[in-house]
């Protein structure tokens, strides 16, 4: 990066003025002087980074990790073989022992920059990011990691119950109240059945066209709700019938009822004569 391109300090009241009242300060100067510092940015489990963030009690100065590369010494130079990398942990929480992992690399991301801001506002370029690693449990700690796995699981499922001694023993505060009694009988409650829910006993068909033509002698025209009211059967069987005996009205001072078809009708003069 030449000096031109380097960001330069301002006094300029607009360039400093501070975006959407935030505290954050537009302008000012960014060190540089590490950005082409390669390093490495890992994707790494959880705990790891806790391993990492964790230093030891006894000496803090003693590395956390180290990073193991195996390189086959036979691979000629246009061999694509890549070397091999290793996260050997220098320790880990109680009761887990899973120290190994294996980190592929990988060198197919987005070019990236690492920042840093100090706690008076200083940002700086600590780097760029030269390889990139998604670390896994190393083969021989797989079993391990497994039995991990299901026992955050089995933890995760498992329901926190406590037990408490209570003051009041008296058992005033268990004692249901008016509303609870109301509410509990309320759910027992059924509303009785519609009698239009009630199953309907089909008869027989010649014996329900008798009925019908009886009730076309009463009064000519009908709609299908006192169809069914007066011979109390199945809506889809009523229908069936009236298709086959009656005519449907869409008009006229009879809309949405139904007479006998004129065939029916004469029949049904002639026995009346």
């Amino acid at each position: 990066m030449d000096d031109s391109a380097k960001p330069t300090a301002t006094h300029n009241n607009r360039d400093n003025k501070k975006a959407g009242g935030t505290g954050v300060v537009i302008g000012g100067v960014v060190d540089t002087t590490k950005s082409e510092r390669a390093m490495w940015l890992m994707k790494c489990p959880a705990i790891v980074s806790r391993s990492l963030q964790a230093p030891s009690a006894d000496d803090p100065s003693r590395p956390v990790a180290k990073v193991v590369i195996s390189i086959d010494p036979l691979s000629s130079n246009d061999d694509d073989s890549s070397p091999q990398f290793t996260m050997e942990l220098a320790g880990t929480e109680p009761g887990i022992d899973l120290k190994s992992y294996s980190m592929d690399m990988s060198k197919n991301f987005v070019p990236m920059s690492v920042f840093s801001e100090s706690s008076q506002g200083k940002i700086c370029v600590e780097g760029k990011i030269l390889n990139k690693f998604d670390m896994r449990p190393h083969s021989r700690n797989l079993e391990n990691y497994g039995k991990l796995c299901r026992e955050r699981t089995n933890k995760s499922m498992a329901k926190g119950r406590q037990i408490k001694v209570i003051d009041n023993d008296t058992g005033s505060h268990m004692r249901p109240m008016p509303l609870m009694l109301d509410s509990s009988l309320s759910d027992k409650k059924k509303p009785p059945a519609k009698a239009s829910e009630t199953k309907r006993t089909r008869r027989d068909r010649g014996e329900m066209e008798g009925i019908m033509f009886k009730l076309f002698e009463r009064q000519s025209n009908w709609t299908l709700r006192q169809l069914i009211q007066e011979t109390d059967q199945p809506e889809q069987f009523v229908k069936d019938i009236l298709k086959d005996l009656c005519v449907y009205n869409n008009k006229g001072s009879n809309q949405g009822s139904y007479e006998l078809k004129p065939e029916y009708k004469k029949s049904e003069e002639g026995q009346a004569r």
